[in-house]
């Protein structure tokens, strides 16, 4: 008996025990895994069903969320979205993607408006054996705070701030992107690399919309009629101004057509298509490829759609766009070149993606010769995804109207690859010339677009006409281009769909 007692005690005693240890937890289920930053989950999904590259990178797998906890406890080991982002990128082969900040931001400059100052960077050159560097001006936009204070291409640039541009300083320029006042110092450089400072002007940025339509003349020489446009970058907001470019052509019979590209790094693919049309007007112009002919093919991943791909045709009509919100507004009719047989394309190493699709989607039409240095070799666009699911299967996160107000954040991601009609999309690295002028080795005497002793454009009417003799500018060979660290204003060297845009067609 007295054993049985003792037995049913500790019985007693380990019953105990184990209510001790529940009330501790340890007999619970854990907890599930917060999410610690909701952006985070944005970031992932948004990549997961848009990036070009999702089946190449192991963490945007479509399993990788399968399992809630895990996938929080990933998403929550970046303390940053960007840091997310960043990881998430396919950096083999992307280098142009990119995180967003202020989306607002982004499509304002989409739409080609901007705070800044109007200049656009021409080369940047050490003097011969000099430790001087000068910056040269590409192009001044009309109205613009560098107009207004007297600034015109050709001009170079010597000081910053007070600051004369060294070798060891020359970072200094990038001033002209990252603050609102700046005083530059103008000079003159000698043949024999002698600078001799002039003057300064004190300019302040300002908020402005820039349209890229820099030049447009009619060139008479050997008998032809040669139309020549600077257009600067592809911004939807702008395609009248560009249409009625083109109707000058047009009305004065132009026979030949130079595009000068040097400084345009891209923009919309759909003003790209435009741009096309005007200049292949013998294209079959319709709204579906089944009778029309094709310009573009885009390539998406799998999750676009079935066919996995869209074409962009040639078009009879120019659509337009709000300036300031980038809304559509209406079509008009187009003026389309005829008798266009070849195209002249001025390039440099910062033409890129629509540029290089025109030169891309124009050659199995029209022979296209490319006259200065190799281009970027962007045959790859963007679109802007943001934090707006969506009810769409195949459109999700594109929505910017309706996008969530807990953040600006937003993400540029490559989602399509472009390829010709023949299915030629092999630009890569970028055109190499057929006519090679490299401008920096002329940047003591650069001319006004349009003047036709430019080192660049005259190459380009030596070809045309065969009279090479007329080239006699002497280039600069002690000359050194200037790079590395330098900055340019941002979203200036893409491709994308605007949001508001027309949409291609799917095959």
């Amino acid at each position: 008996m007295k054993k049985t007692v003792l037995l049913l005690s500790g019985l007693f005693l380990f019953i105990a025990s184990c209510d001790k240890n529940d009330d501790d937890g340890g007999g619970e289920t854990p907890q599930a895994v917060t999410l610690n930053n909701e952006i985070n989950e944005f970031i992932w999904k948004g990549l997961n069903h848009w990036y070009y590259w999702q089946p190449d990178v192991t963490n945007l797998a479509d399993t990788k969320d399968d399992d809630q906890d895990a996938f929080y406890t990933y998403l929550n080991s970046y303390s940053t979205p960007e840091d997310l982002f960043k990881a998430l990128k396919y950096e083999e082969k992307d280098d142009f993607s990119w995180y967003i900040e202020d989306v607002d931001e982004q499509l304002a400059s989409f739409n080609g408006i901007s705070t800044t100052y109007g200049i656009t960077r021409g080369p940047l050159v050490r003097v011969g054996s000099t430790d001087n560097v000068v910056q040269v001006i590409g192009s001044v936009a009309a109205d613009s705070p560098a107009e207004t204070a007297g600034l015109k291409r050709g001009d170079i640039i010597s000081k910053v701030d007070g600051e004369v541009m060294t070798i060891d300083n020359y970072l200094i320029i990038n001033k002209l992107y990252t603050q609102e006042n700046v005083t530059l110092g103008l000079a003159t450089v000698s043949e024999n690399d002698e600078l001799t400072q002039t003057e300064e002007k004190a300019i302040t940025a300002a908020t402005l919309s820039i349209n890229p339509v820099l030049h447009t003349s009619i060139i008479e020489e050997g008998g032809r009629k040669i139309g020549y446009i600077v257009y600067e970058g592809f911004r939807g907001t702008y395609n009248g101004e560009l249409n009625d470019a083109f109707g000058e052509l047009k009305t004065a019979g132009v026979n030949e057509l130079i595009l000068d590209f040097r400084y345009n790094g891209g923009g919309s693919v759909l003003s790209s298509a435009l741009l096309a049309s005007m200049i292949y007007g013998e294209a079959t112009a319709e709204t579906n490829t089944v009778s029309g002919e094709i310009f573009a093919e885009l390539k998406y991943n799998t999750k676009r759609d079935a066919a996995n791909s869209s074409t962009y045709p040639f078009f009879e009509d120019v659509f337009l766009y709000d300036k300031t919100t980038g809304a559509y507004s209406g079509a008009t009719d187009m003026n389309r070149l005829t008798g266009i047989t070849r195209l002249y394309v001025i390039g440099t190493e910062r033409t890129a993606s629509a540029s290089e699709m025109i030169i891309n989607g124009l050659r199995p039409y029209i022979p296209v010769k490319v006259i200065g240095e190799k281009t970027t070799g962007k045959n790859e666009g963007s679109i802007t995804v943001v934090d707006a699911p969506g009810n769409s299967n195949t459109e999700p996160y594109t929505d910017t109207d309706n996008r969530s107000t807990k953040h600006t954040v937003g993400m540029q991601p490559i989602v399509f690859q472009i390829f010709n009609k023949l299915g030629e999309n092999d630009y890569g690295d970028g055109f190499v010339p057929d006519v090679e002028v490299v401008e920096f080795q002329y940047y003591k005497n650069l001319k006004p677009y349009g003047d036709t002793t430019d080192p660049l454009l005259r190459a380009a009417l030596d070809d045309m006409l065969g009279t090479a003799g007329k080239f006699d500018l002497q280039k600069d060979t002690d000359a050194a281009k200037v790079t590395k660290g330098v900055t340019y204003p941002k979203f200036s060297s893409e491709m994308y769909i605007m949001p508001n845009d027309i949409k291609p067609t799917s095959k």
